[in-house]
């Protein structure tokens, strides 16, 4: 035995570990070991093949950070077409295909003897993902269903595309080739942290999920993929040797046993009215998914009379796609306003025609910036697509071109501010155009607003109206002002009498109890919301002490990234935050951490716990019941999982609950974690 093979069954070892570990989290959601310890097998992996880059295998899990940029895409022959499928938006449809395929079905078999698998219709990018000997030797785009592009570095950089199958010792042997179907897209919750990154950090953000998967596997240097939260599900066979199935349903179990991710929402379903039942039942839960999905497949189960009932164009007639009711709709784009806001981004705005869209009647929606438009060639008059996802603010798609009259007008960037009359500035590195003018009265309205926030200082009674009139009279021009106000201040504005003076001026006055961390988080500092600023003050225990912080210093805490850390450093070298600051300590707020406001390392309560949150709670968001965990020693994760020791629910749980359940992972909610804090405070 040669001195190097020990070392070299070492890293075999680490590697098949490694990927089976990757399994567990990435696809099963279920880790059976810590990030630190994960982290030292991967180092251990990384030594060796920096020791010996010849011995580098190609499942190494090391290859996902991604290789060299690539000159361009491949073209790639698929084996077989990759189909589309025919579409139906009512129940009435699907019946209509029904009596379409009894014609054709075999003789003694009926639309009454069919069982049927149903799959979510992922909204994401067709990848096609070919395997020899267990090996992943391709992956490749849809393209048009012949001819798709080579992506292979790309899709390797996805943790839950299986580099060698089966993932999992002892699963069935893999064949000599096997072709897989699936979808990548961006789960929502980290479609929605990744575009705050690229806001925060000046890029352009994407519309929607779909087009973040699609542009994150179509870049040229795999680095850059390797670095935006994707995944994947698989959900057909294209073709295969050495291994036959006979059905939808047996297909689908063989790649969850090869180590596939697979939709734990697939089901097998033996009647059609248990298919329609289900695709009832799916509408309704379409805004509890963590991924976007348009509708449900319906698929005739059994393979052979899939196959023999041929295709017509390019949709199998054996398999239905059932659309959810559309989110889009198409309307006149009647002119565009520009709102300002707190820290003087312009933002434009859509005024259309009213339009019924997603059960509300859509007036308004958002242009995301100047550079979109001017990529869209979006015009006023135009006719535009708005689309409206769950409950979040409308946007314009863009616009349908083959219904212009000639009379549309472009949007014109402003080149000064809407509300101060001054200067519109922007930077290169940035899309966002800015009011630069500290004393604008819509900067004011939005800072004001956003201090008295509930996620900030929370001060009931100040709503939007109250804060323009304060500023309009010339009373407020920051949030120290608001602490010199005055009840005889108040009288003679509109609305305003005695008691309701009276309470706003104690409600002011009130919200200099809220601790640190809050004021911090009220500040509006970019980047710091209430969860950094929660981090912060358990490394810089006043504002003082933050603001004579280095970047580097900042950059140092673990969660802290370079940009947020230097929009701290710049924000305290503006004088006059500094002299803003001044002004608050006279005014009396809490401006350092206070005795007993945090507990001692060693009594949180909470510590060593992992929490997983889902649904509205009753009084806390999302992002304060997180820093209220993280305060007394818990850690809030994602997905939930075996590891998990507590589900933190609230109205409209989605399938967190579902899979807590599954694994009996305890469920509480929000008035059971104040007990938990509160019996550890007594």
């Amino acid at each position: 035995m040669s001195e190097q093979e020990p070392e070299r069954r070492r890293m075999y070892e680490l590697v098949s570990q490694i990927n089976y570990h990757n399994y567990r989290y990435h696809v099963l959601n279920d880790p059976v070991i810590g990030d630190g310890q994960y982290d030292e097998l991967f180092r251990e992996l990384q030594a060796i093949e920096a020791a010996h880059p010849d011995w580098v295998l190609p499942n190494s899990p090391t290859r996902r950070v991604g290789g060299e940029p690539l000159e361009g895409f491949e073209k790639v022959q698929h084996p077989r077409p990759i189909l589309s499928l025919a579409s139906v938006v009512d129940i009435d449809g699907i019946y209509a295909w029904l009596e379409r395929i009894a014609k054709l079905l075999p003789e003694g078999v009926t639309v009454e003897s069919l069982a049927f698998t149903v799959e979510p219709k992922f909204d994401g990018l067709t990848v096609v993902l070919d395997y020899e000997n267990g090996l992943l030797v391709r992956g490749a785009t849809r393209g048009d269903g012949l001819v798709g592009e080579d992506i292979t570095a790309n899709l390797r950089t996805i943790p839950g595309v299986p580099l060698r199958i089966p993932v999992e010792a002892g699963g069935p042997p893999a064949p000599s080739r096997l072709v897989v179907r699936g979808e990548a897209y961006m789960p929502l919750d980290r479609f929605e942290a990744f575009n705050r990154e690229l806001a925060e950090s000046g890029e352009k953000t994407f519309a929607n999920p779909r087009n973040a998967a699609a542009g994150s596997l179509r870049q040229l240097d795999p680095r850059i993929t390797a670095r935006r939260p994707l995944a994947v599900y698989c959900y057909a066979i294209v073709d295969a040797e050495g291994v036959s199935f006979s059905s939808q349903w047996e297909s689908l179990c063989y790649l969850r046993a090869m180590g596939f991710p697979v939709s734990s929402e697939s089901a097998r379903l033996e009647t059609i009215d248990q298919v329609i039942a289900h695709c009832q039942q799916w509408m309704s839960k379409r805004d509890t998914l963590n991924y976007e999905a348009d509708g449900i497949v319906i698929k005739i189960d059994d393979l052979a009379i899939q196959e023999g009932l041929g295709v017509v164009g390019k949709d199998p007639r054996g398999a239905l796609a059932f659309k959810f009711p559309a989110r889009e709709a198409t309307t006149r784009l009647l002119d565009v306003v520009i709102n300002v806001g707190r820290t003087g981004i312009l933002a434009p705005a859509a005024v259309l025609e009213p339009v019924e869209l997603g059960g509300i009647t859509v007036q308004n929606a958002t242009l995301h910036n100047f550079d979109d438009i001017e990529r869209k060639d979006i015009r006023i008059g135009d006719m535009v697509r708005i689309k409206r996802a769950g409950d979040v603010i409308p946007y314009v798609i863009g616009p349908v071109i083959d219904l212009r009259t000639g009379t549309e007008r472009p949007i014109e960037r402003p080149t000064h501010c809407p509300s101060c009359g001054g200067p519109v500035t922007r930077d290169e590195a940035e899309v966002a155009m800015y009011c630069r003018n500290p004393a604008c009265p819509a900067q004011a309205v939005r800072r004001v607003e956003y201090w008295v926030s509930r996620n900030c200082m929370d001060i009931v009674g100040l709503g939007t109206r109250i804060v323009e009139q304060l500023v309009d009279a010339g009373l407020v021009r920051d949030v120290a002002d608001l602490y010199a106000l005055t009840v005889e201040q108040l009288l003679p504005l509109e609305g305003f009498a005695e008691k309701k003076a009276r309470n706003l001026i104690e409600a002011i006055a009130a919200s200099k109890e809220q601790p640190f961390s809050r004021v911090l988080a009220a500040l509006g500092i970019q980047g710091v919301g209430v969860t950094v600023a929660e981090l912060l003050t358990t490394h810089f225990p006043s504002i003082d002490a933050l603001a004579a912080a280095t970047q580097e210093q900042i950059e140092s805490i673990h969660g802290m990234g370079e940009h947020t850390a230097r929009s701290i450093v710049q924000w305290f070298a503006d004088a006059r935050n500094r002299t803003l600051i001044t002004r608050l300590k006279q005014a009396g707020l809490q401006m350092e951490v206070q005795v007993g406001e945090q507990t001692p390392p060693g009594e949180l309560p909470l510590a060593g716990k992992t929490f997983v949150i889902t649904g509205t709670l009753p009084t806390l968001t999302r992002d304060e019941a997180t820093a209220l965990i993280r305060r007394y020693g818990g850690k809030v994760t994602e997905s939930v999982s075996a590891q998990t020791d507590y589900l933190l629910v609230g109205e409209k749980a989605g399938s967190k609950l579902t899979k807590a359940r599954q694994l009996g992972v305890p469920v509480i909610d929000e008035p059971a974690l104040h007990r938990m804090i509160g019996i550890a405070e007594e």
